[in-house]
């Protein structure tokens, strides 16, 4: 088929002329689903491709006509076009850079090192005016998350002493901290 012949086929397309399109579709199918199988790798993805550009064809065909191409160049330029499209579709969406700026950084800024690099200081010198087995009761349990009868067991002290050292510890280094 020569491209005059195709020409004339687009053109009575343009007018709708369903035989015309019918003959369109043999002639040029196969080179379209060539184009569209090079670009998108899986014949299951071209045949539904090839279907849409033949869609598109019957629908943009009064186009042609103002154009100075060839009448498989245009027929080709739609086919890669619209499986270039279908790639572009399966990708994940990049994410706007701009977003970066909403994600918050989970460490503690500068400001809040230091305040509370001083309140470590002052629960440290808290901590100290405990008594010695109370204070490495408390250091047990809230610093290193031992549990209340590990704790009891290694201080040789029933479960409900430990409970009451760590409530009353717990009183005192507030009292001390609010000083």
């Amino acid at each position: 088929m020569t491209p005059q012949d195709i020409t004339k086929l687009i053109v009575r397309t343009s007018m709708k002329d369903r035989a015309a399109f019918d003959l369109l579709y043999r002639q040029t199918s196969s080179k379209l689903f060539g184009v569209c199988l090079r670009v998108l790798n899986d014949r299951g993805d071209t045949e539904e491709a090839l279907q849409e550009v033949f869609v598109k064809i019957w629908t943009k065909a009064d186009r042609f006509a103002v154009s100075d191409l060839s009448p498989i160049s245009w027929l080709v330029a739609i086919a890669r076009n619209h499986a270039i499209d279908r790639v572009r579709a399966r990708r994940k969406p990049a994410v706007d850079i701009d977003a970066a700026l909403d994600v918050a950084d989970p460490a503690p800024g500068p400001e809040a090192m230091v305040v509370a690099g001083g309140e470590s200081e002052r629960i440290h010198h808290c901590l100290d005016e405990l008594e010695k087995d109370r204070a490495a009761a408390v250091r047990g349990a809230y610093l290193k998350g031992e549990s209340y009868a590990e704790l009891a067991e290694r201080h040789g002290v029933p479960l409900n002493t430990m409970r009451t050292w760590l409530r009353r510890s717990l009183l005192k280094l507030r009292e001390c901290l609010e000083r």
